[in-house]
């Protein structure tokens, strides 16, 4: 324990903040190269940081460092602290180069531009802060969010909380889904999902949730599917809809303007069948009043969209096609 300590609680922030480098960088060797010091100083120093903290900060795994649940801990305080510190020294020395908070968000791969478009829309019509928007794999995203590389990630589907301790899941709402096209099938008294038998379809991949979930339904009828392509990118799968050749399976945030106008001839919602959206962050609770305010303004659009008309046949003459 450093001596001093029980009669002075005090935080060495220049030790702190080699530690934020360090912990930026995930190497120690260019981290001193950065400081422009030899590595044994500043492994000295990230050592009295430790001593003091009485926690590792680091493990080391190959020739990279990890962070430890403290050193996460650790991190998500300095960033506050220098954050808040550079703002200081904004709101004095430079009143007139106050830069906006950025939103460093992330996006899992195939979620719909739509719904991306969506959340930072409110940032950018208040200009509120600036966005930083990366996509890519779950697994990707959610390394960047421990990190402190992203403040948030949106996802179609949780993070299972025996995996991922400390990342929380915030339930933002959910959509109906669609059997959606540009051309009718004649259902005849056919009941869901007997009707389908021959019927093109496009499907998310079976990573999805929406896709596992329908499979489940085809499955426990006793039917199996036409399909006649599988996609994870929501943007495709939206083309293919509008194309006339089949009916693709989509949340109604992918079809929004084509709903909304009605442009679709054939529009079926599939019963007992949603897409949610979550956003992931690190703490419970979200760490800025105008992330909050996106948040809730998010969920109030994805409550109006889940008020679409459950099922639908029109827009101009309808061309009635025979499964196969």
């Amino acid at each position: 324990m450093p001596e001093g300590k029980e009669s002075l609680e005090w935080l060495n922030y220049h030790h702190l903040r080699h530690f934020w480098v360090i912990a930026r960088r995930r190497s120690l060797t260019q981290a001193a190269r950065d400081l422009n010091i030899s590595p044994s100083t500043l492994s000295q120093q990230l050592g009295s940081l430790e001593a003091w903290l009485e926690q590792p900060l680091f493990e080391r795994r190959g020739r990279q460092l990890h962070l430890t649940e403290g050193g996460r801990i650790a991190l998500e305080h300095a960033e506050i602290i220098f954050r808040t510190g550079s703002e200081l020294l904004d709101r004095f020395r430079r009143p007139h180069r106050q830069e906006k908070p950025t939103l460093r968000l992330g996006a899992v791969g195939p979620l719909s531009k739509n719904l991306q478009y969506d959340f930072i829309e409110p940032l950018l019509a208040g200009r509120q802060a600036r966005v930083v928007v990366v996509s890519g794999s779950l697994d990707s995203l959610v390394g960047s969010l421990r990190e402190h590389a992203l403040d948030l990630v949106l996802s179609n589907m949780p993070l299972r909380t025996d995996q991922e301790a400390g990342v929380f899941n915030h339930l933002l709402g959910e959509m109906p889904v669609f059997l959606a096209g540009n051309v009718v099938y004649e259902r005849r008294a056919r009941r869901f999902p007997e009707w389908l038998r021959g019927v093109p379809l496009f499907l998310p991949t079976r990573q999805s949730h929406v896709r596992a979930d329908f499979d489940l339904l085809l499955s426990q009828a006793d039917l199996e599917p036409d399909i006649a392509a599988e996609v994870d990118d929501m943007a495709l799968l939206r083309l293919l809809a509008i194309s006339g050749h089949g009916l693709a399976l989509v949340s109604a945030i992918v079809l929004e303007r084509e709903l909304s106008s009605k442009a679709l001839r054939s529009v079926y919602r599939v019963p007992g069948l949603t897409e949610k959206f979550f956003a992931l962050t690190l703490r419970r609770q979200f760490a800025n009043p105008w992330i909050e305010e996106v948040v809730a303004s998010f969920r109030r659009r994805l409550k109006a969209l889940a008020k679409l008309p459950a099922t639908a046949e029109s827009g101009g003459r309808r061309q009635r096609v025979a499964p196969r």
